[in-house]
């Protein structure tokens, strides 16, 4: 609920989406390969956060083995991430592959249950199967695309894989850190990765024109807005509410694929993606619902603890 007190919460939101859409045209709009791309943006993304790192400075000094080979696995996934999804966007278009990427609640569920035994319900398994039906037919209408469409929705789909593997490995050591030195030191080791992994592909670090160094500097500033902001308003609204956001972005990311791009949704598309945006906003609004009801379960355990005080 916004207050009068509260900042105009949906301008910031749609302030967010555009920015983070942004990232799928910067990327096909890269001439260099995926991987340097990747590296590049992790690079300068680091060195934006270093200003931040030295304020919380005194953290750093604090943080011990066990937290130091969390977050050098947070990076490696997320290297995993950006290169998979960089190189889907090669082979298929900005649509296919930012709807897949929409998926990314309902994967993390999925790893959730295998690996934790986190329970879940009907409601949700149902939300869950609507979606991926709709990266399905996705997939089966690229077919029709070409041979190489299918290859790069392969590809974004083991995106999602890695960006839930990165955030399993993060989800127990952030907690014990500031957002910012958690978040510099992924892309830090993400960086490390990316740059020893460019090397083994004999691929060459330097001597990039200043139109690859306009993209490289783009994708590390303009996505980054939306993380910040999003990272702002979770003082006003609760971490589904942003998660909802992630339905904003294979819809801006399109409409801007058209504008810039040319690129022009199928039937196949269109059908698809609302079958996976309806699967993940019925997933969100569900889990939402869940958290609510847990919140009131806690309060009035707290309530019933004081009475017996």
């Amino acid at each position: 609920m916004i207050n009068k007190t509260n900042p105009p919460i949906p301008i910031f939101f749609t302030i967010s989406i555009i920015a983070i859409s942004f990232a799928a045209i910067f990327v096909k709009m890269a001439n260099t390969d995926p991987s340097i791309t990747s590296m590049y943006r992790m690079w300068l993304s680091s060195a934006i956060l270093l200003p931040f790192v030295y304020i919380k400075r005194k953290e750093i000094p604090k943080i011990d083995k066990k937290v130091w080979l969390g977050l050098f696995l947070s990076g490696i996934f997320l290297s995993f991430h950006f290169v998979l999804w960089f190189s889907s966007l090669e082979y298929t278009s900005v649509a296919s592959s930012t709807m897949i990427l929409a998926t990314q609640p309902i994967i993390s569920l999925l790893f959730g249950f295998f690996l934790y035994k986190e329970r879940t319900n009907l409601s949700s398994v149902i939300s869950m199967c609507v979606a991926i039906f709709g990266v399905c037919f996705i997939g089966f209408g690229d077919i029709g695309f070409s041979d190489k469409a299918l290859f790069g929705d392969f590809l974004s789909f083991l995106s999602v894989i890695a960006v839930v593997g990165y955030l399993l490995f993060g989800q127990n050591i952030v907690k014990g850190l500031s957002h910012w030195i958690y978040t510099f030191f992924v892309f830090f080791f993400s960086s490390i990765v990316l740059t020893i992994y460019n090397l083994f592909k004999g691929l060459e670090l330097t001597g990039y024109n200043a139109y690859d160094w306009k993209i490289f500097i783009l994708l590390a500033i303009v996505p980054s807005v939306a993380h910040i902001i999003n990272n702002w308003l979770l003082n006003y609204v609760n971490a589904t509410t942003i998660s909802m956001s992630i339905l904003g972005e294979p819809v801006g990311a399109s409409i801007l694929a058209y504008i810039f791009l040319h690129e022009v949704l199928s039937i196949t598309q269109i059908i698809g993606g609302m079958f996976v945006l309806v699967g993940v906003w019925t997933f969100l609004m569900k889990q939402k619902a869940n958290n609510k009801n847990y919140e009131i379960l806690n309060e009035d355990s707290s309530i019933l603890k004081k009475d017996l005080a």
